[in-house]
């Protein structure tokens, strides 16, 4: 039978020459550096051609000569094999060489992905009688000869195995009974082979360690540890141990510095400093917190280098960036060690341009830029290019397009018609995938359209992939900014007129009463026909309109024009025409200023102490955290004039949170409860109410912002108080929680005698890169999964949720047959029936708790905060009620932006699949159907449970969690 060649054709089989089996065919420098360890120890060049063999053998053995040779079963081999290949090079992303096994475990997985259940089988079972096979002969093993050389300086020696093994135990030490050293060294000299590189050794060390990661989470840390060793190494020249790190950063950070600036990387004011003394101020103990998604994330896109040789360890990473934001303090050394102090232990981060930049010789350390498009050509195009300078310097961007002029308008210096606004944003789209951001991720823009303007049905589809490709956005995001006017239509059930911006201009400067008054004058006109240019059409047909495209291309948002006006500190000298990329940020922007936020992070899970939060120590962080974002106003470089103008004129910030979710979980409070509303509220007023209070304290060191006479600070109005203002604009339909517990009157008397420091000073951005460094869930999500593969451009990452593991582990309940129970049900407890009701009630997933949930808790954080929010939503079996009820929700909570829709049929997180031979390895206590059944049958039904399992895909949550991305955080 044709199945006795199925696993050997991975191994042995001959190059096919045709262009349709060999995806390698005229790249095989690609796969340069990669190589195959066969089963006898022999190492190979790695030909994905041998793959697509294995692959059509397998449909041969199921559906005979006849039906695997038809064209679609061929194209269905090149795209499996194009998916193991892609699979196998992101997890060795730098070369390396694969085992055997572990080709054959990507090219199963790929058959069950894409529901090829019977080859899978197949392929399974004749795995499990090969290995019986081998067994039964006594084959060994090539890992188990006595001795194996390895190349180090180009001398073959014996491989140190005491060294090896001191190394990994090292790495386990301290981190629990569960993490032992001797599964990770069995899976590194299993991945070995005579005259490997020492530094392959080093490497075969750390993806064996990553591979258990998925059986208890403390193996993250190991692996940490072992890329730890290497990153010394590769820095230091030498190998160093933990013991002696204190010693050797005091006599290696002088010397990072002063190469970093003769590289002219870094600026040469760090030379300034008193370099021993901050050297002496590194903890070393501190490179012990990262797991290993952080510490690699850093090591592959934030450390700096020279040649692609990097020149920067973890600790000298955060001291160079709190040196570049202590450049203009009196007291530079002091307040450099204490930025570093919140940055490295991991109570606040900065944000990721921040990260990149600072200290270096072109600063730029902002997140994200808002700008407002003029309606002529001049303006148009002066806009693309600042978007272009902007993004080139690592900024996302948000861009308000409504005064351009819709289709059809007169143009009165051609006596034409004008395109409208369509045109231009697919050059916006272009550009920013042609001006990515610093060369180090992909330009990422935001286009904002006000709901009256008559362009807007157009605006809805740009994200479609259906329609003409030239009237198509695919690159760029795209949101609607919704007055409250639409909404109180909608909720009642009226008219609503589209008109295009060149016959009502006034519109767009306008929200409120104002804008209301102004609106239905225009429609006042159109009914008289002094207006020949306008649509009328059911509001709440175009909200269906909005909700529907929202659901099925994820595009555009929803933001509410109105609150974030009306309850804008600054709507004294401008108005709000957008957010940004991510929908946190509620600026002024106008035709002479393009609004400039920088963000940062406080590690909210760092600030609980006994149940609460701990008030002393997040007043200290915050404190601190304020001082260095206001700072960044100073030293930023600024592509734009327009931008420098406005960020030195009103100097916002926008301080946010992370790790909610974890403070939820160290709590014992499921998401969906009205406790963690209750936690959502005092934790924001808390971060807020000490923020503002920093705030004043510099404003009275440094003085106040040059515009704060006459907007809501200097008038007592704080964010808590604007919620009154919204109410009486909109007329009712604010239904917000006014509970407060803290001095804010106090507060009031502070700001009035010393006023504020900073325009705005709080906006929740999403986190996600941040918070892979630190460890923590991002900004305010609920948990996605709590086992899942989260991806990036440092490859493909097991993350497991420690305090599950760590519940289960006192029940008694976590072993390999939970590690599969979670995989196949994707991260979710609700279907696994030993699992108690408490448990899946803490640890319920995004899409296991209702939506309400996430907006009552956003709501409860609004009221505290200066700006807005970047709030996901999740629903699962999506519908229109479910949408319409829990938007208007949001608009009636009082939101002021919403993000990203989340619907279960659009999203899946990707099962980990990272254990060598988990897929067809036989447990001892399997459970269910296979109780008593042949090894054969447990292996088939191990098959079958995972193919029942919907295929999955990497989840983005944002266009941060992008791979190509990050571009607020």
């Amino acid at each position: 039978m044709q199945t006795a060649d199925l696993s050997r054709s991975t191994e042995s089989a001959p190059l096919i020459a045709t262009p349709a089996s060999d995806p390698s065919r005229g790249a095989r420098s690609a796969y340069h550096g990669y190589q195959i360890i066969r089963r006898n120890g022999a190492v190979v060049s790695f030909e994905p051609s041998k793959i697509a063999v294995a692959l059509m053998k397998a449909f041969l053995a199921v559906h005979g000569t006849q039906g695997a040779a038809s064209a679609s079963v061929r194209e269905t081999v090149d795209g499996l094999t194009e998916s193991v290949v892609r699979a196998l090079l992101r997890s060795r992303p730098g070369g390396g060489t694969f085992h055997i096994e572990d080709v054959q475990d990507q090219v199963e997985l790929g058959l069950m992905r894409g529901g090829h259940h019977e080859v899978a089988r197949a392929y399974v079972l004749y795995r499990e009688r090969r290995a019986q096979e081998r067994a039964r002969q006594g084959e060994a093993p090539a890992a188990a000869a006595p001795q194996l050389f390895v190349t180090d300086g180009g001398q073959r020696v014996p491989l140190d195995e005491r060294r090896l093994q001191a190394l990994v135990e090292s790495a386990c030490a301290g981190l629990g009974d569960e993490v032992k050293p001797q599964p990770i060294l069995a899976e590194t000299r299993r991945n070995l082979y005579d005259g490997v590189p020492l530094d392959e050794v080093y490497k075969a060390a750390i993806l064996a360690a990553r591979t258990l990661i998925e059986k208890d989470p403390g193996y993250t840390r190991a692996t940490a540890r072992l890329l730890l060793h290497t990153i010394r190494k590769e820095i230091l020249g030498e190998e160093a141990v933990q013991a002696e790190m204190a010693d050797r950063y005091a006599e290696y950070f002088p010397g990072f510095i002063k190469k970093g600036v003769q590289a002219e990387l870094l600026d040469d004011k760090l030379l300034q400093f008193d370099l021993a003394r901050l050297g002496a101020a590194l903890k070393p103990e501190r490179d012990l917190q990262f797991d290993y998604l952080g510490l690699q994330t850093l090591y592959d896109r934030y450390f700096l280098h020279i040649d692609e040789q990097r020149i920067e360890l973890p600790q000298a990473f955060f001291m160079r960036v709190a040196m570049g934001l202590a450049l203009g303090e009196i007291d530079r050394e002091a307040r450099a060690i204490e930025f570093y102090d919140v940055l490295s232990s991991f109570d606040f981060m900065s944000s990721t341009p921040t990260l990149f930049n600072s200290g270096t010789r072109r600063s730029q350390l902002s997140s994200c830029y808002l700008t407002t498009v003029a309606d002529d050509l001049d303006g148009i195009y002066e806009a693309l290019k600042e978007n272009a300078l902007l993004s080139k310097f690592a900024g996302g961007l948000g861009n308000d397009w409504t005064r351009v002029r819709a289709l059809g308008s007169y143009i009165k210096g051609t006596n034409g018609k004008s395109q409208g606004v369509v045109p231009f944003l697919k050059v916006v789209n272009d550009t920013a995938v042609a001006v990515n951001q610093g060369g180090k991720r992909k330009g990422a823009v935001c286009a904002y359209l006000e709901t009256w303007h008559l362009d807007i049905e157009e605006f809805l589809e740009l994200r479609k992939n259906t329609g003409d490709d030239r009237r198509r956005t695919h690159d760029m995001n795209t949101a609607n900014w919704v007055p409250d006017l639409f909404m109180k239509r909608v909720m009642e059930g009226g008219e609503w007129t589209l008109f295009s911006p060149s016959t009502c201009p006034d519109l767009h400067d306008k929200f409120g009463k104002d804008f209301e008054a102004a609106y239905t004058a225009y429609e006042a006109k159109a009914e008289r026909g002094e207006i020949k240019l306008f649509k009328k059409i059911p509001a709440k047909d175009l909200w269906r309109r909005m909700l529907s495209m929202l659901f099925e291309t994820g595009h555009p948002w929803i933001t509410f024009k109105d609150a974030c006006n009306v309850r804008s500190p600054q709507q004294h000298v401008g108005v709000v025409h957008s957010s940004n990329l991510c929908t946190e940020i509620t600026l002024n922007t106008s035709d002479n200023e393009i609004a400039v936020c920088n963000l940062g992070s406080v590690n909210l899970a760092q600030h609980l102490k006994d149940g609460q939060i701990d008030q002393a120590k997040l007043k200290k962080t915050v404190s601190t955290a304020m001082r260095m974002l206001d700072n960044v106003i100073d030293i930023n470089y600024y592509a734009v004039k327009k931008a420098r103008d406005s960020n030195l004129r009103h100097r916002p910030v926008g301080l946010g949170i992370m790790g909610f979710q974890d403070c939820l979980y160290q709590l014992r409070v499921p998401y969906a409860s009205a406790a963690a509303v209750e936690f959502a509220d005092r934790s924001m007023e808390a971060v807020c109410y000490h923020a503002y209070w920093a705030s004043t304290e510099l404003a009275e060191e440094r003085g106040r912002y040059s515009s704060y006479r006459g907007s809501l600070w200097d008038r007592g109005i704080l964010p808590i108080d604007s919620l009154d203002l919204l109410a009486e604009q909109r007329g009712g339909y604010v239904d917000v929680d006014r509970s407060t517990s803290m001095d804010w009157d106090a507060l009031r008397g502070r700001i009035a005698q010393h006023g504020m420091r900073n325009s705005n000073c709080i906006a929740i951005a999403p986190t996600a890169t941040i918070s892979n460094i630190i460890g923590v869930d991002a900004s305010i999500e609920p948990s996605f999964g709590n086992l899942s593969v989260k991806s990036n451009l440092s490859g493909e990452f097991t993350v497991i949720n420690e305090y599950l593991v760590r519940d289960l582990k006192k029940l008694g309940l976590w072993d390999d047959i939970m590690v599969m129970d979670l995989k196949h049900f994707q991260g979710s407890l609700w279907a696994i029936d030993r699992v108690p009701g408490e448990l899946k009630q803490l640890y319920a997933t995004a899409f296991e708790v209702e939506a309400e949930w996430l907006v009552e808790a956003a709501s409860r954080r609004q009221k505290w905060i200066d700006q807005a929010q970047s709030l996901n939503i999740y629903i699962a079996g999506a519908s229109g009620k479910k949408l319409d009820d829990t938007y208007k929700l949001a608009w009636t909570r009082g939101l002021k932006t919403t993000y990203y829709l989340r619907t279960k049929s659009a999203s899946h997180v990707e099962m980990s699949t990272v254990k060598a031979g988990s897929l067809n390895a036989v447990s001892g206590a399997t459970g269910g159907g296979t109780r008593g059944a042949s090894a054969l049958d447990a292996a088939a039904a191990q098959v079958r449970a995972a193919a029942a399992a919907e295929p999955a895909s990497d989840i983005k949550f944002c266009a941060i969690d992008d791979p190509g991305c990050e571009a607020c955080q």
